[in-house]
């Protein structure tokens, strides 16, 4: 019998509700974390019902969370990324045949939890935020070797940062006297060029936000990992992605807006909208946000956004 985890993510039972679970579907839960939703999606399958997870972070993978949930011969873990959705479902047979996918983008409680994955601006730890020990630069790595205008553009665009010029400038001086090596010495560093702070933002959370994004391909990982899903969804199988910022939320709408419908408007063009090629996915409903009790009990749900499409 599957046990239950005692940790649940934001919009748990929002998405259970969305995913419309048959017992005896396909699922997937492209980040597995710490078993959250994929506990609940098992105890809504039957003997015939199977569950791919899916975690391109290894102490997910290992965790004791993973260890419990892999006793149950219906669930299979990867580790694998977004853009590897496609790989792993085709080994597995099941292209085609998916009833539902989950993405619950963004980072994990459990990664800013733990201040030796660097993540987070309020514990000292190295400045890693690798969300995968086995690849890629660290932070340090990345902040030692970028240009810095690149690095401007990154914190501009990823952390939609106004500073973000002077926050470049100033690490780029930093670095010429010595390596940024942990959080803390990064977090003051900006705090100390910042001429004013936010209310209620640290100085560092925009910036934190735009390193780790860029260090771990995570805009490019989504737009792969949702292309994909449609190749492996079948009819009337469901999309379900809840995003954290507006970055994330922005590549969601627009994939599911893209792909409903009619692809191109037709114009002036001598030819009908309904000659034109048509997309794959129906939009189903409006945004979904968390209510006031899990927001009051979880402040990270603040910002989360559900968007669910449907494989037409």
């Amino acid at each position: 019998m599957t046990k239950m985890t005692k940790h649940l993510p934001v919009l748990c039972w929002e998405a259970i509700e969305q995913l419309n679970i048959r017992p005896d579907g396909v699922y997937v839960d492209c980040t597995f974390g710490r078993g959250g939703h994929s506990g609940e999606i098992l105890k809504r399958l039957n003997g015939s019902g199977v569950l791919l997870g899916l975690d391109r972070d290894t102490e997910a993978t290992n965790s004791l969370e993973a260890k419990q949930l892999l006793v149950d011969e219906r669930f299979t873990l990867h580790h694998r990324r977004f853009s590897e959705l496609a790989v792993v479902i085709d080994q597995l047979g099941y292209i085609g045949k998916v009833n539902g996918i989950l993405m619950d983008l963004g980072v994990s409680s459990p990664q800013l939890d733990n201040s030796e994955r660097g993540f987070s601006f309020l514990k000292e730890g190295p400045l890693d935020m690798r969300m995968d020990f086995s690849r890629g630069l660290t932070a340090s790595q990345y902040l030692e070797q970028v240009e810095e205008q690149e690095l401007a553009r990154v914190i501009f665009e990823f952390g939609e940062e106004r500073f973000a010029r002077r926050i470049a400038n100033a690490i780029v001086e930093y670095r010429r006297k010595q390596p940024l090596l942990t959080t803390l010495q990064l977090a003051k560093l900006i705090e100390d060029c910042i001429p004013f702070r936010d209310k209620h933002k640290h100085p560092a959370t925009r910036t934190f936000q735009a390193i780790r994004i860029a260090i771990n391909q995570e805009l490019e990982e989504i737009s792969s990992g949702l292309k994909q899903s449609i190749e492996v969804l079948e009819s009337q199988g469901r999309l379900v992605v809840i995003s954290f910022h507006s970055l994330e939320d922005r590549i969601v709408k627009r994939f599911i807006r893209n792909e409903s419908g009619a692809k191109y408007s037709p114009g002036k063009l001598p030819i009908k909208e309904q000659d034109l090629p048509q997309g794959q996915l129906k939009k189903i409903g409006k945004s979904i946000r968390a209510n006031p009790q899990e927001v009051k009990e979880n402040p990270r749900a603040r910002s989360a956004v559900m968007r669910v499409a449907e494989k037409i």
